[in-house]
């Protein structure tokens, strides 16, 4: 629907239309709607609000007014205030141009005019109560002059339809008299009421001169007192605006010394994002964010008392009033500051020298919309994709990613205390996600059968087996051990979807940690990742959920929240918390930091409930020792960037190795061809291996359908007719044929490496190494891996 045109602006005419105002970096430009009047410069997001809710308002008479390009140009009054605002054409921005310097010499000219004129009280707002009454006085007396010379009008109006009524009459009767002797008398009356008529309408006129006099006397007055009155409220407007942001900064501060420790907080708030250039203060209230308003923090932390960092006799007091021993009050300083390796000299061997470096990602331009736009709702592993959206890494490889601070469950398998590795167990958890915060590319989906080890056992002491164990739904198992003590297993399970403006997917299984030394048995699940900007803006990626890290041999618990991002949050951006707990539900640790760079944690010493947070919910306060760091996150190598983001452990998964399975992930084509920058090559590999594994899989349908039709497992009509219980008989076919066609539709692959059983410690059912991979690896015996690629 077209819009009327805005007519050119001519000296003294009010212009107003549409234009597109910067808003935020996640919004862009927005378009409002724009009313220039009297020296002022408005908007409104409709038409329909410029009646009750206006946006915002620039004064052109202190304004600057610049042009960036063809369609750009800039409001600003001094910093306060700066408009960004983009027109449709250059045609449209240059009539804006001129009616806004119109508009502001206007403006000038009559704060000048205002300036010079001679008035009785200053121009300057009064400070003392004299010229306050003084003003006051003058209004009162100004509009009691004015009272009176309406109620002056009014009598004259009132008069002068009385004798304009009467004389109308007069001439009524006239035209009906005959020529005789009452002619002289009605002419009489007509001349004396035409004569009345005539004064009355005189004074009516000489009461208007005096009324419009009067108001133009004081006109000028008026004008500056108005101005006056409109520069003190945008003087007011400016120091509220600066109080404000003083006040969320302190706020803010406040907050990152309490939840967060100093040091901490000091590093991080200068990096939250989302701030754009101009003024957004006013906009955008209703602007749609999965996570649109902030969630308050459920506990506060505030440093203990002096007399739990004293050491001696009032820590073993305390050490045996929280059920720990001395060192680990002291927070056993060798367990979880430094940690240090074992004492026993080992003898080093010369370790493999991983590469540092993969071929730059090409830039290839590609139409986004034109493939998702037919995606929107569908499943994400169901979705075919080119490799433009993929990373050269297969999903195995990015399950095996998780152990890139693997150091964290080394020191955790040598802590005495289970509260305490609790500790480590929960900060491996957060590091996990450490690498997904510019990782937006897809990692290939890997193929029915396909592996991916991960050998760092003369390295670091560990080995990785990843396997995929299900197609449909995709699903695959994931197991490492060390020689430090610990073992780590998982089957994760990916659900995601489309909607559009962004991607969720919910990782659905669970993840295993078993330390050998104290038996103990954790599990945790995963948090949701949703891709932002999918189709417009520049993608980026949020964690957000929460996940409890559960010891099932001691009841301990550590419930970790990831803090989804908000614009209108004061929070750091990224932020974990967490708070660990005994089977009592007694608090002993609090974790603190972000997914993307660093935790803390601290000791406990005391907690109690505190004051009532948003929404009445009532906040636990902690009292604790001094914070330390437990995790940071690697560097990047240089030149990330240009390699997919890819971290130092990243740019070694796909490296070529000997020895390993016909199905692991480095002898995948398709992917190989993608890391050499062969892009076009890499698609059509991709389809040739999609097409294999669809071939694949209707061969097993068609045996599992021979299978369950073969004469020794049917149920024919004959025996259901024969069986002395023909009722049972049918129930039993019938239930036969159910299983046997879900089966049909079912993945009917055995995986190769691992088994699925019941564990009965955590009650959950999922795939188990079932042994054998690193000994056929041994002596390179591969024969049972399928022909995938």
């Amino acid at each position: 629907m077209s819009e009327p045109k805005p007519p050119t602006p001519t000296p003294g005419d009010n212009y107003k239309g549409w234009l597109f105002k910067w808003t935020n970096y996640i919004k862009g430009y927005q378009r409002r709607w724009f009313v220039l009047s009297n020296g002022l410069l408005s908007y409104y997001r409709s038409q329909a609000e410029m009646g009750h809710t206006c946006r915002g308002t620039i004064n052109l008479a202190t304004a600057n007014i610049a042009v960036e390009d063809s369609c750009n140009f800039v409001i600003s009054n001094g910093g306060a205030q700066t408009y960004h605002l983009k027109a449709n054409s250059e045609i449209e921005r240059q009539r804006w141009i001129t009616a806004l310097e119109l508009a502001k010499a206007k403006a000038v000219h009559m704060q000048a005019e205002s300036d010079d004129s001679g008035d009785e009280c200053p121009a300057v707002p009064p400070t003392s109560g004299q010229g306050g009454g003084c003003r006051n006085s003058e209004v009162q007396s100004t509009l009691r002059t004015l009272n009176s010379k309406v109620e002056d009008l009014t009598t004259c109006n009132d008069l002068i339809v009385k004798h304009g009524s009467a004389l109308q009459r007069s001439l009524t009767e006239l035209e009906a008299v005959r020529v005789g002797g009452d002619m002289g008398e009605k002419i009489r009356q007509v001349t004396e009421r035409a004569t009345l008529f005539r004064i009355t309408s005189n004074a009516m006129i000489n009461a208007c001169r005096d009324f419009l006099s009067l108001a133009q006397s004081h006109s000028k007055r008026w004008q500056k007192a108005l101005q006056v009155e409109r520069d003190q409220r945008i003087r007011l407007e400016e120091t509220l605006e600066q109080l404000a942001k003083q006040h969320n900064h302190l706020e803010r501060a406040f907050r990152g010394a309490t939840v967060l420790p100093s040091s901490f907080s000091n590093s991080t708030l200068g990096n939250k994002g989302g701030a754009g250039k101009g003024d957004a203060s006013d906009e955008d209230d209703d602007n749609e964010f999965f996570d649109a308003m902030e969630d308050p923090a459920e506990f506060i932390t505030v440093p203990a008392d002096p007399k739990y960092h004293r050491s001696g006799s009032n820590v073993s007091g305390l050490s045996s009033e929280t059920g720990m021993d001395d060192q680990s009050v002291n927070f056993d300083e060798q367990s979880l500051a430094s940690n240090p390796e074992s004492p026993q000299p080992l003898e080093l061997e010369p370790v493999r020298q991983r590469r540092t470096r993969i071929p730059d990602k090409p830039n290839y331009y590609l139409n986004l919309w034109s493939i998702m736009k037919n995606c929107i709702g569908k499943e994400l592993s169901k979705i075919p994709m080119p490799v433009n959206f993929n990373e050269p890494l297969s999903m195995l490889q990015r399950l095996s990613e998780d152990l890139e601070y693997f150091e964290l469950l080394d020191k955790a398998a040598k802590c005495q205390s289970s509260l305490e590795q609790m500790c480590y167990v929960a900060a491996f958890t957060v590091s996990s996600y450490s690498t997904t915060v510019h990782r937006t590319g897809k990692p290939f989906n890997p193929l029915l059968g396909e592996t991916f080890e991960l050998d760092r056992l003369k390295e670091c002491g560990y080995r990785s087996l990843c396997e995929q164990v299900s197609h449909h739904p995709p699903a695959a198992a994931h197991h490492a051990f060390s020689e430090k003590g610990w073992s780590l297993r998982q089957e994760i399970t990916l659900a995601s979807k489309f909607r559009g403006k962004y991607l969720s997917i919910m990782p659905l299984g669970s993840i295993q940690c078993l330390f050998e030394k104290s038996n103990n048995h954790y599990s945790w699940k995963k948090v949701t990742t949703t891709i932002h900007n999918i189709i417009v803006g520049k993608l980026w990626i949020d964690q957000s959920g929460e996940i409890d890290v559960v010891n099932h041999k001691t009841g301990d618990r550590c419930h970790l929240k990831f803090t989804p991002y908000s614009y209108f949050s004061r929070d750091v951006p990224r932020k974990v918390t967490g708070v660990v707990t005994d089977k009592e539900g007694k608090a002993h640790y609090v974790l603190s930091g972000t997914w993307d760079e660093k935790m803390e944690f601290s000791r406990v010493m005391q907690s109690s409930k505190g004051e009532n947070g948003t929404e009445g919910k009532q906040r636990t306060v902690y009292q604790t020792l001094k914070a330390k760091e437990i995790w940071t996150k690697n560097p990047l190598p240089e030149g990330a960037e240009n390699m997919y983001y890819f971290s130092s452990l990243a740019l070694t998964l796909n490296e070529h190795e000997e020895g390993v399975a016909p199905t692991d992930s480095r002898r995948r084509p398709d992917q190989r061809l993608m890391e050499d920058g062969r892009w076009d090559e890499a698609n059509a590999e991709k389809q040739r291996l999609e097409e294999k594994q669809r071939i694949t899989r209707r061969e097993r349908e068609r045996e599992a359908v021979k299978v369950a039709s073969s004469p020794e497992e049917a149920v024919t009509e004959d025996s259901i007719n024969d069986s002395p219980l023909k009722t049972d008989a049918v129930e039993t076919a019938t239930e036969a044929n159910e299983v046997s066609e879900e089966s049909i539709h079912q993945d009917n692959h055995q995986a190769l490496w691992f088994e699925k059983l019941d564990d009965p410690v955590s009650g959950e059912t999922l795939h188990v190494y079932k042994g054998g991979y690193w000994e056929a690896k041994d002596q390179a015996e591969w024969d049972l891996c399928p022909d995938i690629f």
